[in-house]
């Protein structure tokens, strides 16, 4: 039977203003050296932050952007209630990262003003 590609999803919660240089030093913090087929997802209101979709053309990856009611009940291991407060859904990155498919390699990881979680 024929293998399904592996694909590494990089879920991201940012704060608005977030810079590229930013974004991009989170993923690269958090993400295995060996991660095939990378693919970003965030709140769909952030999809559009410079930052975020910046750092999705620097690197030439897709960016896909979820809404608050797609993300809440997606069952994370690191749910937020300030998050759910503010945005509508207790989880952005982890549950943006297991929308994305798979399952989740890198729990959610707060660098400065970004938050990434990975799955695979």
């Amino acid at each position: 039977p024929a293998r399904r590609p592996r694909v590494t999803v990089v879920g991201i919660g940012a704060t608005s203003g977030v810079g590229v240089e930013e974004v991009l030093a989170a993923i690269d913090a958090v993400l295995p050296p060996d991660a095939p087929d990378i693919r970003l997802a965030a709140l769909a209101a952030r999809a559009d932050e410079p930052g975020i979709r910046g750092a999705a053309g620097a690197r030439g990856w897709p960016l896909v952007g979820y809404t608050a009611a797609e993300l809440a009940p997606v069952m994370v291991p690191n749910p937020s209630a300030g998050v759910a407060a503010r945005v509508g859904t207790g989880s952005v990155a982890e549950a943006a990262a297991l929308t994305g498919g798979g399952e989740l390699v890198v729990a959610k990881t707060v660098l400065g003003r970004v938050t990434v979680a990975v799955s695979r």
